[in-house]
């Protein structure tokens, strides 16, 4: 009886057990494992290539086979301490942004500017809706909350509250709304910055076609949020999943956004401003960036009254908290490694512009943007596909007569929409779970808008291809 008994349990406990998506660790290891693979069944063959202007570019139609270079099993783990150390620019100005927004946040500046704007707006439902999402959709339009927006998700709940609204609604003026302006990222340094480094661009260039493209993203963001947020108004039971109506749920916003938060994000605002002029006027690199981090922390602690020794424990919980992302660029750098090690890396870029070489330019970038947005499902990370994808659409847009500029932006844009959707998304499952909405019901809300993302996107794409749009 005792037996059969836990023959029962056991079953009950198999069936609970269910599968679960690998970490982006994981992914990332098996893409190396299969990269290393590919030195034993791929060709190994290179490109000739030459200097132009300091940027080396590949020679189209130079691309010959040569003698396989096979990797060994030790080749596997000592490529990901080279894919670490190659990548330690890139590592540490992640680590150090993390710190300095660690501290930003920490002083209730970006709460207080929030509580603030909404204060200020009620009764006006739409200009609350449209300040707090330009707020979210310009922080991920810089990369300043892209993976933070998960903490402001309740803050979402409670405007949505406020509103009488529901939690879709919730998620999207602060999430949907992050991700509209990190679909663009103009000066996302995690995306469009590490991008146009590995192809070597002027950091942050053609950023006023982003921002023209932001407005428009943005501005068809909010209109589609409002929309839906007006019907429910009208007509509670059009939500997707019902709305708030305990009266003891809704919270007060009471946050003072003081003189001195005005300060610390003006003085941020215009340390921004000031790299991206640096970047592109003096040369700035990432390691400038990476330092400057350094110094917009210390001085926004400052500014934030904190004691010395606060600001340094903040700024390293920050780097703490961002360990996780920053690493996984070096473990895609060594997958990279690994294909250039084994000489397949120009091989699969030849490959990949086979098809795309009797294309118009136009359906070449087109195909840049789809091949990117189906990486992300499998590396969900900007940075860490940058790593990866990059090196391989810098030199395959010289060969398909597409400036290096469209290629960045056609992978920013298979990274950035596909976010808004795809459940191997961690910051998307986890501000799901936070306003407690069931992901089927967000892709029944945010399909349509997501297919209106896309159109824009190849618009875009089309006119920058059109245009010849370069570094600038």
């Amino acid at each position: 009886m005792a037996l059969s008994e836990n023959k029962k349990e056991k079953t009950i406990s198999n069936k609970k057990k269910r599968w679960e998506m690998p970490d982006t660790y994981v992914i990332l290891f098996l893409v190396l494992l299969a990269g290393v693979l590919a030195t034993y069944l791929v060709p190994s063959g290179t490109f000739e290539r030459e200097t132009v202007d300091d940027v080396e570019r590949v020679i189209p139609g130079t691309y010959t086979q040569v003698d396989s270079s096979w990797l060994s099993p030790m080749d596997i783990f000592t490529s990901i301490q080279m894919g670490m150390v190659q990548s330690a620019d890139i590592i540490f100005m992640v680590l150090f942004t993390g710190g300095a927004f660690e501290i930003i946040e920490r002083s209730g500046a970006l709460r207080g500017a929030i509580n603030s704007a909404v204060r200020l707006t009620r009764g006006k439902e739409f200009w609350m809706i449209a300040i707090v999402s330009t707020l979210f959709a310009v922080g991920g339009a810089v990369g300043a909350v892209a993976n933070a927006v998960i903490a402001f998700v309740a803050i979402g709940v409670i405007i949505a509250r406020t509103l009488r609204l529901d939690p879709i609604v919730a998620v999207a003026i602060t999430f949907g709304a992050n991700f509209a302006g990190f679909n663009v990222g103009f000066i996302n340094p995690y995306t469009v910055g590490i991008a146009q480094n590995i192809a070597d661009l002027p950091m942050f260039s053609g950023a006023l076609f982003r921002i023209i493209v932001f407005v428009i993203i943005l501005s068809l963001t909010i209109w589609y949020t409002w929309r839906y947020a007006k019907k429910i108004m009208k007509d509670p039971s059009k939500s997707i999943i019902g709305v708030y109506q305990d009266d003891e749920e809704t919270q007060s916003l009471t946050e003072a956004f003081t003189l001195r938060h005005k300060i610390l994000l003006g003085f941020v605002g215009l340390g921004l401003g000031f790299f991206v002029y640096a970047s592109i006027q003096l040369g700035w690199t990432i390691n400038h960036m990476a330092a400057f981090f350094v110094l917009i922390g210390i001085v926004s602690g400052i500014i934030a009254g904190m004691h010395y020794n606060t600001i340094a424990v903040t700024f390293l919980q920050g780097t703490q908290k961002l360990v996780y992302g920053a690493l996984v660029v070096g473990l895609a750098r060594a997958v990279i490694v690994v294909l250039e090690d084994g000489q397949v890396l120009d091989t699969i870029v030849h490959a990949l512009s086979v098809p795309l070489e009797s294309l118009p330019s136009v359906l070449a970038a087109i195909g840049m943007f789809i091949s990117s947005a189906f990486l992300n499902f499998l590396v969900n990370s900007g940075s860490g596909q940058a790593m990866i994808s990059m090196p391989m659409l810098a030199p395959l847009a010289d060969m398909v007569g597409v400036t290096r500029q469209v290629a960045v932006q056609a992978f920013q844009f298979g990274d950035g929409l596909t976010n808004s959707i795809f459940p191997t998304s961690g910051i998307l499952m986890a501000s799901l779970a936070v306003a407690n909405v069931p992901w089927t019901k967000w892709l029944k809300f945010i399909f349509p808008l997501f297919i209106a993302w896309v159109v824009i996107a190849i618009i875009m794409l089309t006119i920058g291809v059109m245009i010849n749009w370069g570094p600038f």
